[in-house]
């Protein structure tokens, strides 16, 4: 039923490595925040499907990473557009989009300028202009990379993502995976700069699909408004704020996977109602 595959794909000279997984008639594409930056979906098909194997019983599912080679500059608008050319190499239908952080971001541009290739979105904990709160958060990860801190981008993520035992668990964590330094942060800092540039808030209006959105009251990344205020301007949008949470709520809590699988399933069943009228 998981069916798991690490795939690569090259299009037009550039690759781009992705996972799939699951048996469902239905497509859902997943994309994911900065921490791509340091370590793409390579690897991760199978760890990956057992996190989300609830949604391997409904969906096709594709976890994109950015492509291997981000040339510098390179905006949340041209990262849509690479999975909007992903869908069509891959002959792959309209699509429901899950993106969290940046990958919110990303499937914001994707449904403003690709809406035929969109289905329904969902947007957790992510933002459609830059904040003072998010400023401040990638500001200081691009200082500390500019300083080789890798210990000290991890340490600040757990901080700034997670609450009450977690975040104890998650300072042990990240901790020990800041042993192993990357390479090169030259990836993480284009990826990081570019969502300090994105902003489609005066374009929000023109999400036309169904669109959940799903925020945290404690987030320490971006803050609670970011979710309101993109709730507020897509037309017919759903919010759902976790209360008492910060922006690791998609790993901490343990219905949020449950939510968002009920929430697709909805749209389905409202979906097949309106053929049959």
């Amino acid at each position: 039923m998981l069916n798991a595959k690490n795939e690569n794909i090259n299009i037009n000279g550039h690759d781009f490595d992705y996972i799939s997984f699951g048996s469902g008639r239905n497509v859902l594409i997943m994309l994911p925040g900065v921490g791509d930056g340091f370590k793409t979906v390579k690897g991760v098909a199978v760890p990956f499907a057992m996190m989300y194997r609830k949604f391997a019983e409904i969906f096709k599912v594709y976890v994109f990473s950015r492509r291997n080679d981000i040339p510098e500059g390179f905006t949340t608008a041209d990262m849509a557009d690479d999975i909007s050319d992903l869908m069509d190499a891959l002959d792959l239908p309209p699509a429901h989009i899950f993106g969290v952080s940046q990958g919110g971001m990303i499937a914001q541009q994707l449904a403003i300028r690709h809406p035929e290739k969109v289905k329904t979105l969902v947007l957790a904990v992510t933002a459609a202009r830059p904040n003072p709160l998010m400023k401040e958060s990638l500001e200081l990860w691009l200082y500390m990379a500019d300083r080789d801190d890798y210990k000290g981008i991890m340490l600040d993520t757990a901080e700034r993502s997670y609450t009450g035992e977690y975040l104890q668990r998650a300072r042990m964590i990240n901790g020990m995976l800041s042993a192993v330094k990357p390479k090169s942060y030259t990836r993480f800092r284009i990826l990081c700069e570019s969502c300090l540039a994105h902003d489609v808030y005066e374009e929000l209006p023109k999400i036309a699909c169904p669109t959940l959105i799903i925020g945290a009251d404690r987030d320490g990344v971006l803050g609670p408004e970011a979710s309101v205020e993109m709730h507020e301007a897509i037309p017919g949008s759903e919010l759902h704020m976790y209360e008492g949470f910060s922006h690791g709520v998609y790993e901490q809590t343990r219905d949020f996977n449950d939510r968002v699988l009920y929430w697709l399933r909805w749209q389905k069943v409202k979906e097949d109602r309106a053929k049959m009228l």
